[in-house]
């Protein structure tokens, strides 16, 4: 019956609607790098010693624990505290273990091992019971208010020590990077107690589900605070994102606010990291072990040597995250690195005045200088590039002051270089450094090992290419193409017109090379100037790479850069680059950036749907069905243009003052804007795919509400349709009573589900006995046609003794189905609740603070009275009327304030359910 209430062609656009949605989901969740992360493994057995906390803290706080980790002779020695090394405080984030401390405890453990325990830290991790914090806040406050207690506790561990700590280093996963910046809103917590904070995967800017209010308020308070008292937070803080691998969180999400005064914050994606180069997926950010020895290296060039400590220099603590994070040099870190060297000793000086050179190096027994003369290239030439495949820690170029053929000491160049997976580069422009006469590149004697250095001087506009992009809705069907004829070493393509997070587009470089034997790599990357979210490829020519091209950050408003493809080439090689549109990564990133607004536009479809069913029963005295009024009301032009309008109308500050004046929360569509998120036509597409959502959801609850009554039919005896309608059954009281008293005493969401499973018996048994009466029909038509003459006969009577017809009991089953599927999404919404309260049932008997008490309080006598409503019932109502007009501006609310806050939606639900309700008295 409900497939047969929807056209073919309104059939087809909903299959349509599903394929591109799988598309949008597929890019999400499949369409990324395999997962090149090392695993980190333990040489030792991990223990986890746990830590006595004080009485009154372990009573306050039952479900959390504080844990040392250790492995081997280590873990034995430190059974015995107190302890000598540098704390490092984890914290572990949603749903997460305290054991995923292991990987970087491990690591930093093996290096202090390579130094003999010289320096060594110490790893804690908590234990929040892998507590839901991402979907339920509640426990927000609270987990930031152990980390206090804490840090408070380990600090005393090293009491007595001759280089005791005064404060700790924290790491941060997820929602416990979140806790970890919460810590400086606490009224009694001193800044000084935390040196550094790294978090990993951590979502900064908002919540990835806003499922109820204290969730986003803490976002606020955390928030707020950092931007109002940025000029006196002096906290390093380093945030490290997992790129497009990581479908729970987006990496837009994890960047920390940009402040001008507040310089002592990096953010940065795993896939940019040097030496790193990986995207992580949520999890494998703690174990990927290219990313935690980057980590381990940044704390031990972190250390004091006078203090063994962390060190307390800010700049410092910046430094050494900007050389590990950031942009690596290829050499080892020094605070001040000397920038003159010596270029002494017993070495071979060859002068070199060719634009372009080529050096392979292999058993070399001399120290070889090759010096280029700068006075002839400066005339013809801007910029100069090196390379070499030689990746040690050493100097490798200088420049010399004022020199003839050969210096004694020339300025290290090599603090300028890039590290990069298959070289180490350097690029100057010339300009810069007038001061210099010659470049010199050098050599070192080795034995058994085989390396390359190249130079070459170039112009900047020759190896500068323009490449606009291809339009958003070319869809894939044009492209744009550049071909490197030149034989250069390095090459910028500016992809011009690229700074929008909802373009995407697919790279194609074809590299065809002529007389080479031996394989050559060549490196792409992705080098986005306003976020540090660069990504590199690495491909052997000749080959044809695919590279996909979309940002996690949008392009500010007052920025000019331009994106670049930064190509490290061949000179032997010559290169194709194809740039299209790519609409399936367009759907992906509609879905990363807006999926979770999509249980709002359901919803607002299918109130739409619920007024136009409520509307139809006033006016003709029928409710139709769920899918014809779905396909009927369910337009975009009813809900978006009221939202744009009033966006639109907040830019004017005497609408926006008597918008204040109401009380009425910020639009947020203006939240979306000021993230950056504003996609075009996105509110289309999203409605679009919750219309679609809707039909299926409705086309499964009614089959399921259909196999329920059969099995129902199966188990009891066959039902009868209700002789008398009664509203107020005489257990429909005692019933409210308990599941009120169920909701204060427990969870709110239970008492919720609990009402829910109550509502769909009684749709299910209402199906039951329409199946039995139509059967019954079918049998003895003459007994029924009496039998439904004997039922309009009574409708006359008074609403509380009204007969049942078949055709009221269809139209009541209408009716039932659409306030099934507006109760399931709201079952959805409070159901996080509901698993946190059931995980900490042992603790907890009643959930404190719990965001679904309010709604349950109204929604129980409402759906027990909707329980026994039927059409017949309400024809008469003289609010009826005024119930049906009501989902409409409900419909726009949903999607003005609920889109980006889901926790309120549940809130614009249950007043057409209410207003329906009292249709029964009224």
């Amino acid at each position: 019956m409900f497939l047969h209430s929807v056209n073919l062609w309104n059939l087809a656009f909903y299959a349509l609607m599903v394929f591109m949605a799988t598309l949008g989901l597929w890019d999400v969740f499949f369409g990324f790098e395999e997962n090149k992360c090392s695993m980190s493994y333990m040489f030792e057995y991990p223990e986890y010693q746990k830590i006595e906390l004080p009485k009154k803290l372990a009573k306050r706080y039952p479900a959390y624990e504080l844990y040392l980790y250790g492995e081997g002779s280590y873990a034995e020695e430190h059974k015995a505290l107190p302890l000598t090394g540098i704390p490092v405080l984890f914290l572990p984030g949603n749903a997460g273990s305290y054991k995923q401390v292991r990987s970087i405890g491990s690591i930093a453990l093996r290096k202090a091992e390579d130094i003999d325990f010289k320096y060594h830290f110490d790893f804690f991790s908590v234990n929040f019971n892998e507590e839901l914090v991402a979907l339920y806040g509640g426990s927000l406050q609270k987990q930031t208010k152990f980390v206090h207690e804490c840090i408070k506790t380990i600090l005393k561990l090293y009491k007595g020590q001759e280089f005791a700590p005064t404060s700790v280093a924290i790491i941060g996963h997820s929602m416990g990077g979140l806790v970890a910046r919460a810590l400086l809103t606490l009224k009694n917590f001193k800044q000084d107690l935390i040196n550094l904070l790294i978090t990993q995967a951590t979502p900064h800017v908002a919540p990835v589900m806003p499922l109820d209010r204290f969730i986003t308020d803490f976002y606020m308070t955390v928030n707020n605070y950092w931007i109002l008292n940025a000029r006196h937070i002096n906290l390093t803080t380093l945030s490290v994102a997992g790129g497009f691998r990581d479908y729970q969180v987006r990496s837009g999400l994890t960047f920390l606010p940009k402040l001008s005064h507040h310089t002592s914050a990096l953010s940065v994606v795993s896939s940019a990291v040097p030496k790193t180069w990986v995207s992580t997926d949520h999890l494998s950010i703690v174990w990927c072990k290219q990313l935690q020895l980057t980590t381990i290296r940044a704390f031990f060039d972190l250390i004091d040597a006078d203090t063994k400590q962390i060190t307390q220099n800010p700049k410092k603590k910046l430094s050494v995250l900007n050389h590990h994070f950031i942009r690596h040099p290829a050499k080892h870190f020094e605070e001040n690195p000397s920038i003159i060297s010596d270029l002494t000793g017993t070495s071979v000086w060859v002068p070199v005045k060719v634009s372009k050179w080529t050096y392979v190096a292999y058993n070399e027994s001399d120290k070889i200088y090759f010096t280029f003369p700068l006075a002839n290239h400066r005339k013809i030439y801007t910029h100069v590039y090196c390379q070499s495949t030689m990746l040690d820690t050493n100097s490798w170029i200088f420049g010399c002051i004022n020199s003839t053929s050969m210096c004694r000491q020339g300025v290290d160049l090599s603090w300028k270089a890039e590290l990069l997976p298959t070289i180490k580069s350097l690029t100057l422009r010339l300009q810069d450094y007038p001061s210099l006469s010659h470049l010199v590149v050098y050599v070192p004697s080795i034995h058994g090992s085989k390396f390359v250095v190249d130079c070459e001087f170039f112009k900047k506009e020759t190896r500068s290419i323009q490449l606009p992009v291809t339009h958003l809705f070319s869809f894939g069907l044009s492209s744009r193409k550049v071909i490197l004829n030149t034989s250069g070493l390095f090459y910028n393509i500016e992809l011009l017109n690229f700074g929008q997070i909802y373009q995407a587009f697919k790279i194609n470089v074809v590299s065809k090379c002529s007389g080479v034997k031996e394989e050559i790599t060549s490196i792409y990357k992705l080098h986005i100037p306003w976020s540090y979210e660069d990504s590199l490829t690495i491909a052997q020519v000749p080959s044809a790479t695919e590279i996909s091209v979309k940002l996690h950050i949008a392009q500010p408003e007052n920025d000019s850069h331009v994106a670049l493809l930064k190509m490290y080439t061949s000179s032997d090689c010559q290169y194709e680059v194809t740039v299209k549109t790519s609409f399936s990564q367009i759907l992906g990133q509609v879905v990363r950036f807006h999926g979770g607004a999509l249980p709002a536009y359901v919803i607002s479809s299918i109130l739409l749907a619920y007024g136009g069913q409520l509307y139809s029963l006033f006016s003709t005295g029928h409710c139709l069905e769920y899918a014809t009024m779905l396909d009927k009301e369910a337009k975009p032009y009813k809900v978006d243009p009221f939202v744009i309008m009033v966006k639109f109308l907040l830019g004017y500050k005497w609408f926006k003052e008597f918008w204040d004046m109401l009380l009425l929360p910020e639009l947020d569509a203006i939240v979306l804007t000021s993230q950056s998120m504003c996609f075009p036509l996105v509110s289309l597409i999203l409605f679009l795919f919750g219309t679609c959502t809707a039909y299926w959801g409705g086309l499964l609850s009614s089959m399921s509400v259909r196999l329920l009554s059969s099995l129902w039919l199966t188990l009891k005896r066959p039902s009868e349709l209700p002789k008398d309608i009664k509203i107020i059954s005489p257990d429909l009281p005692i019933l409210t009573v308990v599941l009120i008293i169920v909701s204060w005493t427990t969870c709110g969401a239970f008492a919720i589900l609990l009402t829910y499973l109550y509502y769909v018996f009684k749709i299910v048994h209402l199906q039951a006995s329409l199946t039995t009466f139509k059967n019954s029909q079918t049998v003895n038509p003459k007994h029924s046609r009496r039998s439904e003459k004997k039922s309009n006969h009574h409708k006359d009577s008074t609403v509380h003794h009204l007969r049942l017809s078949a055709s009221d009991a269809e139209d009541s089953l209408r009716m039932h189905s659409t306030v099934i599927n507006l109760l399931t999404w709201i079952v959805l919404l409070s159901m996080p609740s509901l698993i946190y309260w059931l995980k900490n049932l042992r603790y907890y008997f009643k959930l404190n603070p719990d965001p679904c008490k309010p709604l349950a309080f109204i929604l129980i006598p409402t759906m027990a009275v909707l329980g026994n409503t039927y059409t017949a019932s309400i024809k008469s109502s003289k609010l009826l009327k005024t119930t049906s007009q009501f989902p409409l501006p409900l419909a726009v609310g949903v999607i003005a304030f609920g889109s980006a806050h889901l926790y309120r939606v549940p809130c614009f639900v249950f007043i057409p359910l209410l207003l329906h309700a009292l249709c029964n008295f009224m």
